[in-house]
C-alpha cells in the first residue's frame, strides 16, 4: 500500500486552530484521510492566517498557516449559527475523528464537547488537546510552557538570559503525542467497534520530553543550567569550531573510540597533553582546556576537506547550516510538499509524515 493512501477511508472533522491540532490533522491529510477544517467566518477564521512575515505581505495566505494546513477541506461555519453547526454536525456524524482545542466550557455550550459527542456517536474518536489539563481552561501560549516546564532555564548560552527555541515546539511535541493516541485508538476500535476520548496537555507533553535533563535531577540530584549546546554528560559534544574558511562545526563525540578518531583527523593523537582528555570523565573535567586546544587547531584548517576527513573517519560532526542551505539540500527538497490556492497562490511546507513503511 502507498503510504498517501494509508487513510484513505478516515474523515477527520477539525474544531482546532494555531499549532498543534491543525498539525494533527495534516498528518493524517497527508496519510489520504478526507480532513475538514472548521473556520469561523466572523472572525477571519484561524488566527494564524494573519501572522504574515513583512516579506509575505501581498500573500492570501501567510507561510504560518500554510504550515500545517495541507490537503484540508475547510469548512466555513459560524458554529453559533444553527444553520452552520448543523452542517459541521452533520460532518461529525460520518467522522472517524475530531480533534479539538477548545475550552472545555465553550466546547460543552456549544454541545460538541467529548461526552456529548460520544454519546451521539459511539464509533467517534474524539481528540483534545488543552494547556494544561482536560479540565483546566488557563490559556496556553509556547513560551509561557517553554518557560514553565523548564526548556527554557536550560536553554541558552552560560551566564546568558534564559532562551525558547525558535519554534512552538511544546505544540509540535503535543501533536506528536496525540497522534500516537488517535492510532492506539483507532487499533481499539478495529478489535471492539467503539471510540476513544483521547487527550494531551501541552504542560504533559513538555514534561515528558524532559528525558535525560529530568533523570539528571531525578536520579543525581543536579539541576541542569544553561550551558550552550554543550552536554552535561560528554564532551566534546555540542562544542562548535571555526575553521579558516570561516565555517562553523560542531562536535558530537560520544566515546573514546571517536576521540581518538578526532585526534588522528587532527594530526595531534601523539600530544601528550592529550594525557588530559583520555576518557570521557576526564573531557568532561577538562572541557573548558580541551576547547581551547582544538579551537586552536580548527582555525588552520579547511572546513569541506575537514568535515571529508572527520566522516570518513567515523567522527560524528557537522556543519552548521541555514535556513537556505539546509532547504535546498536534495533529502529536504523531497519532503517539501506544495499546494496551489484558489487565487494562484503555491503554498509550501514540509511533510510531517516523513516515515517509511514497506
Amino acid at each position: 500500500m502507498v503510504k498517501q493512501q494509508l487513510f484513505a477511508d478516515l474523515k477527520v472533522v477539525e474544531l482546532a486552530g494555531v499549532l498543534a491540532g491543525p498539525a494533527v490533522g495534516m498528518f493524517f491529510a497527508e496519510l489520504g484521510a478526507s480532513v475538514l477544517k472548521v473556520e469561523n467566518p466572523s472572525n477571519n477564521g484561524d488566527v494564524t492566517r494573519s501572522w504574515r512575515l513583512e516579506k509575505e505581505k501581498e500573500n492570501t495566505q501567510s507561510a504560518y498557516y500554510s504550515s500545517v494546513n495541507y490537503n484540508k477541506t475547510i469548512v466555513w461555519a459560524d458554529l453559533k449559527e444553527a444553520e452552520d453547526f448543523e452542517i459541521v454536525m452533520n460532518h461529525i456524524a460520518s467522522a472517524d475523528v475530531v480533534i479539538s482545542n477548545f475550552k472545555p466550557s465553550s466546547a460543552k455550550k456549544l454541545g460538541l464537547d467529548a461526552i456529548a459527542l460520544r454519546k451521539k456517536f459511539p464509533k467517534l474518536i474524539y481528540a483534545q488537546i488543552s494547556g494544561y489539563g482536560i479540565d483546566d481552561e488557563t490559556p496556553a501560549f509556547d513560551v509561557v510552557l517553554q518557560a514553565e516546564a523548564g526548556f527554557m532555564f536550560i536553554n541558552g548560552e552560560a551566564g546568558g538570559v534564559p532562551l525558547k527555541m525558535p519554534i512552538a515546539l511544546i505544540d509540535i511535541l503535543a501533536a506528536h503525542q496525540l497522534k500516537e493516541a488517535i492510532l492506539i485508538a483507532l487499533l481499539k476500535r478495529s478489535k471492539t467497534g467503539l471510540g476513544s476520548i483521547v487527550h494531551i496537555s501541552l504542560y504533559n507533553a513538555a514534561l515528558s520530553s524532559l528525558a535525560n535533563q529530568a533523570t539528571n535531577y531525578l536520579m543525581g540530584g543536579e539541576i541542569p543550567q544553561r550551558m550552550g549546546s554543550l552536554h552535561p554528560n560528554i564532551a566534546p559534544y555540542g562544542e562548535t569550531f571555526y575553521a579558516n574558511d570561516g565555517k562553523a562545526i560542531v562536535l558530537a563525540v560520544g566515546n573514546d573510540k571517536q576521540f581518538e578518531s578526532l585526534c588522528k583527523c587532527l594530526y595531534f593523537e601523539k600530544s601528550e597533553a592529550l594525557n588530559l582528555f583520555k576518557t570521557n570523565a576526564l573531557r568532561v573535567q577538562n572541557r573548558v582546556k580541551l576547547n581551547e586546544i582544538l579551537k586552536k587547531v580548527f582555525s588552520k584548517l579547511d572546513s569541506k576537506m575537514l568535515l571529508n576527513q572527520l566522516k570518513s573517519n567515523n567522527v560524528p560532526c557537522g556543519n552548521i547550516r541555514s535556513m537556505d542551505e539546509v532547504l535546498n539540500n536534495e533529502t529536504a527538497q523531497k519532503l517539501i510538499l506544495s499546494e496551489a490556492l484558489k487565487d494562484g497562490q503555491i503554498t509550501k511546507r514540509m511533510a510531517t509524515a516523513v516515515f517509511d513503511i514497506y
